[in-house]
């Protein structure tokens, strides 16, 4: 076995190990004894337990940082989104053991390799086009940064999530987040799914050809079209919605005010007999 084919066996082994049992629980012992090499050897490709740790780190967030950045090269943001978040799935589903490393609390020796810094550099890459985008629809871009890591952060602790349950299956998973992102609470649709275009990444992931992408292309803006006609329908119907609770709250309004009119009317009549009554009293009865 060669030196490079000698060093890749290393970090693969050593990946497996790092994902079952952690840093501090795993030992150079263990990496040597699996690769059936003995320590030294170890220590010459690496320096030490750090060494490859850091290796294993660097090449986990490089991959995910790779989809990500792939993902948000997307035109319109919601393919964005539908595409950053099925690239974390894909890759938690085809390198579990590599996300299992980096959502651990890494060593300090991994320098950056965290996943708290893993999430502010993709939140970075974010940031750059919530800026554009708010900036395009009059909202204030400075609000970018804050947003950028509420839309990471939920998308990540989701993925966390997935990392141990898998159900449901991708797709479903990557809908429903974005469906949150994306509508609101308040609009949020009952049976979620991907645009066609978010859907190309999770059946074809690579590069599509210049033909599909331009069919792509127009599918997205057709559902993009009936998404908004659907959305603005909605709205209409909720703003005659409101308009009829204000007119039927008017009126309930203008009947009690009318039930109080007639009700002091009443007392008012009532209070004139009682004394009118008690005059006549008087009058039947003089002291």
């Amino acid at each position: 076995m060669s030196g490079s084919e000698r060093r890749e066996q290393l970090i693969r082994i050593s990946r497996t190990l790092f994902a079952e049992k952690g840093f501090d629980g795993t030992s150079i012992e263990e990496i040597a004894a699996t690769a059936q090499v003995s320590k030294p050897v170890v220590y010459e490709h690496f320096g030490g337990k750090e060494g490859v740790y850091a290796v294993v780190v660097d090449r986990e967030m490089q991959k995910l940082l790779g989809m990500i950045t792939e993902a948000l090269s997307a035109a319109h943001s919601l393919v964005k989104l539908e595409r950053a978040a099925l690239a974390l799935l894909h890759y938690i589903e085809e390198s579990s053991e590599g996300f299992r490393i980096l959502v651990r609390d890494s060593h300090a020796a991994s320098g950056t390799g965290t996943f708290a810094s893993l999430i502010s550099e993709i939140a970075s890459q974010v940031e750059d086009v919530l800026a554009d985008e708010f900036a395009a629809r009059g909202y204030d871009p400075k609000l970018a940064p804050m947003y950028a890591q509420m839309l990471v952060g939920m998308v990540a602790l989701t993925g966390q999530w997935w990392l141990d349950v898998r159900k449901p299956g991708r797709e479903e998973v990557a809908a429903h987040l974005v469906n949150l992102a994306w509508n609101g609470l308040t609009a949020l649709a009952p049976d979620p799914s991907l645009t066609v275009s978010g859907r190309a990444l999770a059946a074809k992931p690579r590069a599509a050809s210049e033909k599909e992408l331009r069919e792509l292309e127009k599918a997205r803006e057709k559902e993009l079209k009936e998404a908004e006609k659907i959305r603005q329908r909605e709205l209409k119907e909720a703003e005659k919605a409101r308009v009829r609770e204000l007119k039927e709250r008017e009126r309930l309004l203008k009947e009690a005010e009318k039930a109080r009119e007639r009700e002091e009317k009443i007392r008012q009549r009532e209070a004139r007999l009682a004394e009118r009554a008690a005059r006549l009293e008087q009058v039947d009865h003089p002291e």
